[in-house]
């Protein structure tokens, strides 16, 4: 039997003997950085780059053909009985009314700007924090800077009633 790693038994007994000696001076393992590094001989690799990602590569198709069977025995072995009920859109279990088509308000869409604005002026917070030591008295103040520049945005919105939803506000600008 040919072996990868060429080991001889006077290797192996030499390797033991030293080990043996040098942990009965040093308890602990220390005696492994001690020992003979010959032993272990790195399997020569291939000199193509590519091979490198052949297991990625068998991983993805491995990955595509489970899901590409699972949904295609699906397909095979279901039952197909299309009836108007299945046919329907599904609105919660509620039956839909009207056209689905309708306009919301832009309050919507603004809510949703200012809330990914000030998420992501947030996050810019976390990097700080963690080097809030290396940058000193300079970096403090900096941050309030940002803090009361995110601050005047947040209070300016505020005032101009972009965050009011409810019915109580829609009948005080009605008056």
């Amino acid at each position: 039997m040919v072996s990868e790693f060429p080991i001889d038994n006077y290797k192996i007994t030499k390797f033991f003997a030293v080990c043996l000696t040098l942990a009965r001076n040093k308890p602990n393992l220390e005696c492994l950085v001690d020992a003979p590094r010959e032993l272990y001989r790195r399997p020569s690799m291939s000199d193509n780059y590519f091979v490198r990602y052949l297991p990625f590569l068998i991983h993805i198709l491995l990955a595509g053909g489970i899901a590409g069977a699972i949904v295609t025995l699906s397909w095979l072995i279901g039952q197909r009985k299309p009836t108007r009920a299945k046919m329907e859109a599904y609105e919660c279990g509620m039956h839909p009314q009207g056209d689905a088509r309708g306009r919301f308000s832009v309050k919507f869409y603004l809510v949703g700007m200012l809330f990914i604005l000030f998420d992501v002026e947030a996050v810019f917070l976390y990097p700080w924090a963690v080097i809030l030591r290396k940058l000193g008295h300079f970096g403090l103040g900096e941050m309030f800077v940002y803090i009361a520049i995110v601050l005047v945005g947040f209070f300016y919105v505020w005032k101009k009633g972009v965050l009011d939803w409810g019915p109580e506000m829609a009948r005080r600008r009605a008056e």
